[in-house]
C-alpha cells in the first residue's frame, strides 16, 4: 500500500517594502559635532573671562580694601563684571578669596617649569605654604610640569593702571596723565583696548622701577577724573620664550588650572604666546 503525500504550496512570499532606499545620512552627527566644538570654543572663552575677573577683583582688593563704599577700583571692576553678566557666585568667590588675601598678609611664590622651557611664578596667599606647595605639585605633575628654580627668567617692576571716564575729555586727559606719569618714573605705558563696545572707561598701563611705584601712584591718584585700577609690583619675563606647536594648549590648561586653585593669586610665564 502506498500512502499518498499531498505538498501544500505556501502562498508566495510578498518582499519586503523598504521605506527608502537611499543610504542612511548621519547628517546629525556632523551637526552636533559642530556645535560642540562651538559650546567647548565659547566655554573655554568664558572660562578665561571668570578667571579675569577672579584676578581683576583681586588687584583691585590688595590695593585698597574689600570694601567697594571705600575702594573706588574695586567698585568699578565689579560694576563692569556685572555689566558683562559675570555670575554672582564668580564675584563672591573672587571676594572670598581677596579677603583671605588682606587677612593672610603673607604671598608665597612659587617656581615652576613647563614644555621643558617655560618659566613660571605662582603668587599664592596661603597660611599652610607646605600645604599649598603639595597641592601645586599634584597639579604641575599632572600636567607633565614640575617645580623648578625659575626665578633668574624674571625681574620684578611696577605696574599700574589708570582708568578715566569715556567722554569728549577723555583722550586729552589721558594725554596729561601720560605726561605726568613719565615726568614722575614712568618708563613705558600702553593704552588698552575697551573690554566691552559698552565699557564706560578708557585705560592705560604704565610700567615703572619698584621704587618708583609709590610714588608715581600717589602723583596719578591726585590728578581729578583719574581712577587707579591697579597699583602693584609683578614679575616680568627677561625674555620671551616661544613655544613649540601643539603646546600652548598644554600651558593654558596647566595655568587655568593653577589659577582656580583658591590659594592662588596671579600666575606668570615666560611664553610669548600665554
Amino acid at each position: 500500500m502506498f500512502l499518498r503525500l499531498s505538498i501544500v504550496s505556501s502562498p508566495p512570499v510578498a518582499a519586503r517594502r523598504h521605506l527608502s532606499t537611499s543610504p542612511v545620512q548621519w547628517a546629525g552627527h556632523n551637526k552636533w559635532s559642530k556645535i560642540k566644538q562651538k559650546k567647548g570654543a565659547n566655554d573655554a572663552s568664558k572660562s578665561a573671562a571668570f578667571q579675569r575677573a577672579t584676578q581683576d577683583i583681586l588687584v583691585a582688593a590688595r590695593s585698597g580694601g574689600v570694601d567697594p563704599d571705600k575702594n573706588t577700583a574695586l567698585a568699578a571692576v565689579l560694576k563692569r563684571l556685572k555689566a558683562q553678566d559675570v555670575p554672582n557666585h564668580n564675584i563672591e568667590k573672587a571676594l572670598a578669596k581677596a579677603v583671605k588675601v588682606k587677612s593672610s598678609g603673607e604671598i608665597s611664590t612659587y617656581e615652576a617649569i613647563a614644555c621643558n622651557s617655560v618659566g613660571i611664578m605662582i603668587e599664592c596667599a596661603t597660611d599652610n605654604p607646605n600645604r599649598t606647595a603639595q597641592t601645586l605639585r599634584e597639579i604641575l605633575n599632572s600636567r607633565n610640569a614640575r617645580m623648578a628654580p625659575v626665578g633668574f627668567m624674571f625681574v620684578r617692576g611696577g605696574r599700574i593702571v589708570v582708568g578715566v571716564q569715556n567722554g569728549p575729555d577723555a583722550d586729552a586727559l589721558l594725554d596729561a596723565v601720560t605726561e605726568l606719569a613719565l615726568s614722575q618714573g614712568a618708563e613705558d605705558y600702553e593704552t588698552l583696548p575697551l573690554l566691552t563696545e559698552s565699557d564706560s572707561q578708557s585705560r592705560m598701563k604704565f610700567y615703572c622701577e619698584p621704587s618708583v611705584l609709590s610714588n608715581l601712584t600717589s602723583e596719578l591718584k591726585k590728578r581729578s577724573g583719574v581712577y587707579i585700577l591697579e597699583s602693584q609690583l609683578v614679575h616680568y619675563p627677561v625674555n620671551k620664550t616661544e613655544l613649540p606647536d601643539g603646546d600652548t594648549e598644554i600651558l593654558e590648561d596647566l595655568v587655568h588650572a593653577l589659577e582656580a586653585h583658591d590659594d592662588v593669586i596671579r600666575v606668570t610665564t615666560s611664553a610669548n604666546q600665554i
